[in-house]
């Protein structure tokens, strides 16, 4: 009975993650944001998270406005927020920690300054269009 749950369960975590980041990617176009990526980190053995999705806005106010659309969809629709949010006082680099995925919503002079896809080059990369 034990082996019966266990792959529910791992489905169900993997469907999580999946309507998840379904809904970041939604509230990242709902504001226009740009250049997004998906980072699979789950078949890293050193990663802090199973996804980093990472975009980009125009300006500080623009940043910023994505992150809170990020924030309201994942709220309503999940009834989820994150676990941690650093960076909105300056709008540079926003990080939001959802646990299993990590958001960070850069400035664009500062996501070429960290290059954060190339420190994690050996993920799976997903790029998205952009609306």
């Amino acid at each position: 009975m034990i082996t019966a749950t266990a792959p529910r369960r791992a489905k169900s975590r993997q469907t999580d993650s999946e309507q998840l980041n379904h809904l970041i990617v939604e509230g990242i176009r709902d504001k226009k944001g740009k250049n997004i990526v998906q980072l699979d980190l789950r078949k890293l053995g050193d990663a802090p998270a199973d996804f980093f999705i990472i975009c980009e806005g125009d300006s500080n106010t623009h940043v910023k406005a994505i992150s809170d659309s990020i924030y309201k969809k994942v709220k309503e629709e999940m009834n989820t927020m994150p676990s941690h949010t650093e960076g909105s006082n300056n709008a540079k680099w926003i990080l939001m920690d959802y646990f299993n995925t990590v958001v960070h919503v850069f400035y664009p002079e500062t996501r070429h300054f960290y290059e954060i896809e190339n420190l994690w080059s050996d993920a799976e990369t997903t790029e998205f269009a952009e609306v």
